[in-house]
């Protein structure tokens, strides 16, 4: 469970590790040493897939055991919810994950411009 352990944790903290292992993936194919499949066109499916054929199923099981006290039942709450998040904002990030990769920052400095860029936006319209 420890190697997956960030899928059933808080949103940010999934995120904080799903986008390292995204650019060291994506860095890794960029640089020819990945294989010839480019991880970000199958990133948000194959999340998708591996959260309702590995980590909620691990999750019911560290539960079922109750393997970390009351701590386990928190583990399939967050992967439940982690895994419904990432349906409905998973396909933006990957996107967001590319363009990061590709301008040298990350995943978080990309947001925090977006975001000042459309209140600023927001702000110059009234």
């Amino acid at each position: 469970a420890a190697d997956v352990s960030h899928t059933m944790q808080h949103w940010h903290i999934y995120q904080k590790w799903n986008e390292r292992l995204f650019c060291e993936m994506y860095s890794a194919y960029r640089s020819g040493r990945g294989g010839e499949k480019d991880p970000s066109k199958g990133w948000y499916k194959g999340e998708l897939w591996f959260y309702d054929n590995y980590v909620i199923p691990l999750a019911k099981k560290l539960k079922e055991c109750n393997v970390f006290g009351v701590a386990s039942a928190e583990c399939l709450t967050y992967a439940e919810s982690n895994r419904k998040e990432w349906e409905i904002k998973g396909e933006r990030i990957v996107d967001k994950m590319v363009k990061a990769y590709h301008s040298g920052q990350s995943l978080n400095q990309i947001s925090f411009q977006m975001q000042d860029s459309e209140h600023l936006s927001a702000t110059s319209v009234s």
